[in-house]
């Protein structure tokens, strides 16, 4: 089963990368088959005192996932919030993983500026394969076009 077969039912949910989903809050269920199918990393952009429908870091932790939580709240939208989920994507490269946050919308921001960072996609595309994942927010995409044009390479 590949990985978006995986998370067949999970609002939003993409594979913009043969190794990486994104998209909104999956259940316990869905969580378990990502991690049958081969997921090993979760990255959770939301905050840990948003309502969920399970504990999410101890289903993780049972099914011996890596669980990262690094909120991306609006309005408080900075270069160390996006640096700490960059790394977090860095790290799980090439490794089975779940990028996710309610709607899969704040997804979008870190992918836009991974996919022209870490993988060399234009703008247009990286922008457009996050619209694809669930980004609605105009101020997530000009957060993360901007950080990308500013931390470019040389």
């Amino acid at each position: 089963m590949s990985l978006l077969e995986a998370a067949h039912g999970i609002v939003n949910a993409s594979a913009p990368l043969p190794w990486l989903v994104v998209s909104g809050q999956p259940t316990e269920a869905q969580l378990a088959a990502l991690q049958v199918a081969g997921v090993r990393n979760v990255i959770d952009l939301r905050e840990p005192m948003e309502p969920r429908p399970f504990d999410e870091p101890a289903e993780a932790a049972a099914l011996a996932l890596e669980y990262t939580n690094t909120p991306i709240i609006s309005g408080a939208l900075d270069d160390d919030t996006m640096a700490s989920v960059l790394t977090a994507l860095r790290r799980a490269k090439g490794t089975p993983t779940l990028l996710h946050c309610n709607s899969a919308n704040r997804t979008g921001g870190p992918l836009i500026a991974f996919l022209m960072m870490e993988e060399g996609i234009d703008e247009a595309t990286a922008v457009s394969t996050a619209m694809r994942g669930g980004l609605r927010s105009v101020e997530l995409m000009e957060w993360a076009t901007e950080y990308a044009d500013r931390n470019a390479a040389p």
